[in-house]
């Protein structure tokens, strides 16, 4: 299906229009400062008409083979953004970034769930096909979309233009905003999908929020626990492979890219941008920090927190999670001299 997106891009603007709104300066003549772009992407999607921004050194070899046709940076990095690109120099480029999405998407900070004035609670314009159930109570948004076989429990609410699959269940209160659903998909009751992600520009002047213009993709029979969110993506989309099962009270943050058949146990915590392979595993509890990969098939036991790229087929334990024959033994290790110690005092010649 084409889908016409979430979000009304304004634009474009020329790179002086852009410098001006960021408080940044164009490197360059007037030749590059009438220079327009159409939109804003990551480093490595960008194309010449597309604005991006450079901040953490991790992404260094990004920046210097990104296709932009114009980058936020740092005075230092300046010299280091390709051929190609104008360099837009500001002290604070993630602060930068999201003054410009704010002046491309300006609608993006009060987002659309229903039509605002009127008192339908199913859009004229949504499109539902024969055999799919809408119990009372719930709400369906302008050009939703619905497919056959789907229920839609009460109190539910399927926002603006998004679309649901065949024979899905949307369970008692779910809320359901910026998504495409695939078939036979479950969300039980009190799920959350795309909610801002927690996008925030911190700096001594204040902590400036980042509009959140991506999407969730829900592939085809993914089933999400009670009370569970996954937030949208910033500018790339927040992804739940096929097949992927996740428990209760699970956070996955924005831009997180979960692969085919996993399975995320109860009050998981997956920070924004992290990817995870296909068949990984993580116990209950467990949770990883931003930007890491966790390879195929890999393990996290429960309580534990991967800090690092995860190697396919790892099983990891402990915080910070390594390997599990490792973190067995130190805590093997650790029980033998707490237990020296203990029986130390218990025979007087450990005490004072």
């Amino acid at each position: 299906m084409n889908h016409p997106g979430f979000f009304t891009i304004a634009g474009p603007f020329t790179l002086s229009e852009i410098a001006s709104a960021t408080e940044a300066e164009v490197k360059g003549d007037a030749e590059a400062a009438a220079k327009t772009v159409e939109g804003l992407k990551p480093l490595s999607e960008a194309t010449p008409r597309h604005l991006s921004f450079f901040e953490n050194r991790k992404y260094l070899p990004q920046l210097l083979e990104t296709h932009a046709g114009a980058c936020l940076v740092a005075a230092q990095f300046a010299d280091r953004v390709p051929a190609g690109a104008v360099a837009l120099v500001t002290k604070s480029p993630y602060r930068a970034f999201a003054q410009a999405l704010a002046l491309f998407y300006p609608e993006a900070m009060r987002c659309k769930a229903a039509a605002a004035g009127t008192e339908e609670r199913i859009s004229s314009s949504a499109v539902i096909e024969d055999g799919a159930e809408i119990e009372p109570g719930a709400i369906i948004g302008p050009e939703a979309r619905i497919g056959r076989g789907t229920r839609v429990a009460a109190g539910a609410v399927i926002g603006y233009r998004v679309a649901v699959g065949r024979d899905c269940y949307i369970g008692p209160h779910v809320t359901l905003m910026h998504a495409l659903v695939g078939d036979r998909v479950i969300l039980h009751a009190g799920v959350r999908i795309g909610q801002d992600g927690f996008g925030f520009a911190m700096g001594k002047q204040g902590h400036l929020k980042v509009p959140q213009v991506g999407r969730v993709i829900i592939q085809d029979d993914v089933e999400i626990g009670a009370n569970s969110t996954v937030d949208r993506g910033a500018l790339k989309d927040t992804i739940i492979g096929e097949g992927t099962k996740i428990d209760n009270l699970v956070q996955i943050g924005h831009n997180v890219v979960i692969g085919r058949h996993c399975v995320i146990v109860g009050q998981v915590g997956i920070s924004g941008s992290t990817e995870l392979g296909d068949f990984v595993v993580m116990g209950g509890q467990s949770g990883a920090v931003g930007h890491i990969k966790i390879g195929h098939g890999a393990q996290i036991a429960g309580g534990s927190h991967p800090k690092d790229d995860v190697p396919p087929g790892a099983v990891l334990a402990g915080t910070p999670a390594k390997p599990f024959k490792q973190w067995a033994r130190e805590v093997a290790a650790v029980t033998r001299l707490a237990r020296r110690d203990a029986d130390r005092t218990d025979d007087g010649s450990g005490g004072a």
